[in-house]
């Protein structure tokens, strides 16, 4: 049997919302093993004198928990 705990990371990028995901991923798999998958929650943007300068995600990340 299986047991997957799930977290949640918010992450930031100033390429697009794609890349603020994969920095999630990257991030988590520094210090946690068996990632399984990737769930968006939210989305945000900052918004400078009428330009997206930054891309935000909240991401529930869940993995595999070890015996």
């Amino acid at each position: 049997m299986s047991v997957v705990k799930v977290i949640e990371i918010l992450a930031q990028s100033d390429k697009g919302w794609e890349d603020a995901v994969q920095q999630a991923v990257t991030e988590a798999s520094k210090t946690v093993r068996h990632i399984k998958s990737v769930y968006v929650e939210e989305f945000q943007a900052l918004v400078e004198d009428n330009k997206v300068v930054s891309y935000r995600v909240t991401a529930k990340i869940s993995f595999l928990l070890e015996r």
